[in-house]
């Protein structure tokens, strides 16, 4: 590598919506912009058990773009393999991120001292993917900055945080060197969201790693009501449960506040329901400490709130499991890969009167896209459960920007990027969406794979 060049290594990111980490080099000084773990496919899920192909002891700071699991999952591994520099993102970033690595330390240590009780793991004995206490070191490594600022790395090396909408203090980052720069998108969100802002768009970029999760589709205008209203009334006539696995970042909040709307209006008929995420809950507290990053006043939180009950222990979970008549549970997690909602599908799914609604994209080998794409049965903790309940989706609640939108984020590029990078999608997106740039922009594309290296001359 030459001075006046440039390494980005896709560790993540790259072929599938997770583990998204890219490692960028520039004269010794290595900046890892997102940190997450795989999720979906057993092959990709195993990855995440294998140290970093890099040395992690030589990464000299973390960039978060946001706070979901699949960009910063990893970060207590790479703290456990050796790293200990700064770990920068947004205010609201980095509490989702405590909040999410807390979290998962807790279900890493349950989930391992269950399969250990009752026999289930292939392991002997079966180990927490990391512990409480390895993520709240890690979270000690947290350094908030503003959005908008540019920000020192090392000699004629800046970054700066931009606002992106997807989800509360998500962003993408300019990284500026000499005088070239280099655009890494996170994850972007949509125009009209009904709780966060629209998505900045970027006046320049050199290079551009752009993430293409709905690269090949379209969202369709399905209204929130007028597809849950149905779905409410049924529910109601046969004393049934309407199970909504939902991600506890943004789409839970999303949906308690349509809800709130939908009640409010007399668009919904009243139905009792019940929210179980923990984090879902701490995550409500997020909104209220950054109200600059979103829409809602201090009066939606209170009148949201006064529409549902909000479970906070899993002894609850069991009464609201054996509460008699109709409801509507909202619990964790949206692809049905871990948390609350596997309680209360091992005890729903194999009942006709239950219905399951899909509200987010369902990466490759989950339970949710596998629910999506049929399956007949769904093995939970260990068991293979007979899927009776009835399988819904509502795409239009997702936080992901669809074709029209990432075709509309490039537009204000004052000029052609020396190469488009399609990250964060799975291979049809990607093709897709590279199509589509080249139609509309005639622009340079690539389509990265795992572990692959590009020089760039800067």
């Amino acid at each position: 590598m030459t001075k006046n060049e440039a390494n980005v290594t896709f560790l993540g990111g790259a072929g599938t919506v997770t583990g998204s980490k890219f490692l960028l080099t520039y004269r010794g000084t290595r900046i890892l912009i997102d940190c997450g773990v795989f999720q979906g496919l057993k092959a990709l899920r195993l990855m995440n058990w294998e140290p970093l192909p890099v040395d992690a002891g030589q990464i000299d700071l973390v960039l978060l773009t946001h706070g979901h699991l699949d960009h910063v999952g990893y970060l207590p591994r790479l703290h456990e393999q050796g790293f200990s520099g700064p770990i920068y993102g947004t205010g609201p970033t980095l509490d989702i991120a405590q909040i999410i690595l807390e979290d998962s330390g807790r279900i890493h240590e349950e989930e391992a001292k269950k399969a250990n009780k009752e026999g289930y793991s292939a392991h002997e004995p079966a180990l927490p993917f990391f512990t409480l206490e390895l993520a709240q070191k890690t979270i000690d490594l947290f350094r908030e900055v503003p959005q908008d600022a540019w920000q020192y790395a090392a000699e004629n090396l800046h970054y700066r945080f931009v606002y992106n909408g997807h989800i509360v203090g998500s962003t993408y980052v300019e990284v500026k060197i000499n005088d070239k720069i280099l655009v890494f998108s996170g994850d972007i969100g949509r125009a009209h969201d009904p709780l966060l802002f629209d998505p900045k768009k970027p006046a320049r970029a050199d290079y551009l790693f752009l993430e293409s999760t709905y690269g090949d589709r379209l969202h369709p205008k399905d209204d929130f009501e007028r597809v849950l209203e149905p779905l409410i009334r049924q529910t109601i006539a046969d004393r049934g449960a309407l199970v909504v696995p939902s991600f506890a970042v943004e789409r839970l909040q999303t949906l308690m506040y349509l809800l709130h709307q939908g009640f409010q209006n007399k668009t919904l008929p009243e139905i009792p329901v019940y929210v179980d995420s923990p984090m879902g809950n701490r995550v409500l507290e997020v909104f209220q400490r950054h109200p600059s990053w979103h829409k809602l006043r201090e009066s939606d939180f209170r009148a949201i709130l006064d529409d549902v009950t909000v479970v906070t222990s899993y002894e609850e979970t069991w009464k609201v499991l054996h509460e008699e008549g109709p409801k509507i549970i909202i619990a964790g997690s949206g692809m049905i890969s871990g948390g609350r909602v596997l309680t209360y599908l091992q005890q729903l799914i194999d009942q006709p009167t239950t219905r399951v609604l899909l509200v987010g994209f369902q990466a490759e080998g989950t339970r949710g896209r596998l629910l999506l794409e049929g399956a007949q049965e769904l093995k939970i903790y260990g068991s293979y459960l007979p899927v009776r309940a009835e399988i819904h989706l509502m795409e239009s609640l997702s936080a992901h920007g669809d074709q029209a939108d990432l075709i509309s984020w490039m537009s204000e590029l004052r000029q052609a990027p020396e190469c488009v990078y399609l990250i964060h999608g799975e291979r049809p997106a990607q093709e897709a969406l590279a199509q589509k740039i080249v139609d509309a922009y005639a622009w340079r594309v690539a389509i990265p794979k795992l572990h692959d290296v590009v020089s760039l001359a800067v």
